[in-house]
């Protein structure tokens, strides 16, 4: 989970900034070479490496093979980590099964509809980056953010908190303070990785 400047982040896929690449190879190399040891074999059957899918992305394009498309939703996460602020996330890290339904219906439970943590598992990337299930990619636009505040105020003027399971309890209350973070800052909003 990362607060930044969402429409700004998502800017950066096709804005050929070569002076963001050269800082990304120059400070993060270490960092570029540990992902293709890790995807070594998906490279070797013909995934690009961590800094040609970062430069496609950043171009724009050419991307390629879908079975492929990993690769860019992974870069994206390294520019959302470059120019966002890692948001505890400790709730959610690890997660199984069906979890952040667990935490929408909690959400909802207290009235907040406006925002969704099952989103992050949906592959919502800026076009044009190719469609792909890993990584999931969501986000929460800063007036998102807002509204749900708003939600969940109004759920505490009522009083009388629908009772909720303790770790579910926690993990909303990690995402009210994501929503906070937001709030405090025009513009910025959450985008987050499931993978």
């Amino acid at each position: 989970m990362y607060l930044l400047d969402v429409a700004a982040t998502r800017a950066l896929v096709a804005s050929r900034d070569e002076q963001l690449l050269d800082v990304i190879r120059s400070k993060f190399g270490d960092d570029l070479a540990r992902d293709d040891d890790w995807f070594k074999s998906e490279i070797e059957d013909g995934a690009p490496t961590a800094y040609e899918a970062l430069r496609a992305v950043v171009h724009g394009g050419p991307f390629s093979e879908e079975e492929h498309a990993f690769q860019y939703g992974y870069a994206y996460k390294r520019l959302c980590s470059l120019t966002g602020s890692f948001l505890d996330n400790s709730s959610f890290t690890p997660h199984r099964g069906d979890w952040l339904s667990v935490v929408d219906e909690g959400l909802t439970a207290l009235g907040i509809t406006a925002v969704s943590v099952e989103e992050f598992g949906y592959s919502d990337l800026p076009a044009p980056l190719p469609r792909t299930y890993m990584p999931g990619c969501g986000q929460w636009t800063h007036e998102q953010c807002l509204r749900a505040l708003e939600q969940f105020e109004a759920t505490k003027a009522k009083g009388q908190p629908p009772a909720l399971e303790p770790e579910v309890v926690e993990a909303v209350m990690e995402c009210i303070g994501w929503l906070r973070h937001a709030e405090s800052r025009s513009g910025f909003g959450v985008i987050g990785f499931v993978s």
